[in-house]
């Protein structure tokens, strides 16, 4: 039987507690860095569970706004978006180099993650700093999003993500947190909905139409109310169909 592998990451440091629980089953994770949520405490505490449990560690960048916790456009110029963007890396940067680890790769968050999705001038800032801070670091994004296809033009490395855990639109994007759908808590549809995208890189829709993408990483959201139930199943299923966490 052919085995597939599939890397399982997770947004962390983000005021939840629960990294603990999730992390050995990660293997990589994304560690808020004082955009929307994370200090040094934080960071410093996520940097060394990670390195203890052997995940990746990436940089979770967003637009700061710890009142909204991110999840909210803030228009900023492109200039002050980068400076921001670049100094939360940087410190995460500072804080994994103290602990002997690398940063892996970066994914914005929330409305960041989002608009950059679909917005070339926002998605051409994160490049940039991405390029500015190391530019052998990998990117997080989606499959043919305006992100991903500025990352090919520059070189970057790019893991293809999907979501565990969120509602898709027909159109690939996220269905709207104030809609129904939008967040998934069941733990065996989302083990089916995952397996179907490892398997057959198809995501099935909130309309249950199956759009062909390319997937090399799943996220389950730390903040999602039974996240460690969701992913400690996941992962055991996962493996259970020959799907190895790497």
């Amino acid at each position: 039987m052919k085995v597939r592998s599939i890397d399982v990451n997770a947004d962390v440091g983000e005021g939840v507690g629960n990294e603990t629980l999730l992390m050995p089953y990660l293997s990589s994770c994304n560690i808020a860095c004082g955009g929307h949520a994370g200090d040094i405490e934080s960071m410093t505490n996520v940097v060394r569970l990670a390195k203890s449990n052997q995940v990746k560690i990436g940089a979770h960048p967003s637009f700061s706004d710890r009142l909204n916790f991110g999840r909210t456009v803030i228009e900023m110029s492109p200039s002050d978006l980068y400076t921001s963007l670049k100094a939360q890396i940087e410190r995460l940067q500072v804080v994994a180099r103290a602990e002997g680890v690398v940063l892996n790769h970066i994914k914005p968050h929330g409305a960041l993650y989002n608009l950059a999705a679909k917005d070339e001038e926002t998605a051409r800032v994160i490049l940039k700093v991405l390029k500015a801070v190391n530019p052998v670091l990998k990117l997080y994004a989606p499959c043919n999003s305006v992100m991903a296809k500025i990352a090919l033009l520059n070189d970057v490395e790019l893991v293809y993500e999907a979501f565990a855990d969120r509602g898709y639109e027909d159109d690939l994007s996220l269905v709207s947190r104030e809609k129904k759908g939008a967040v998934l808590h069941d733990k065996d549809c989302v083990f089916n909905r995952v397996l179907r995208m490892v398997k057959d890189q198809k995501i099935t829709t909130i309309n249950r139409v199956e759009v062909a993408t390319k997937i090399s990483t799943i996220c389950v959201h730390g903040d999602t109310e039974n996240a460690v139930e969701i992913v400690k199943y996941l992962v055991c299923r996962l493996k259970e169909n020959n799907i190895s966490i790497q």
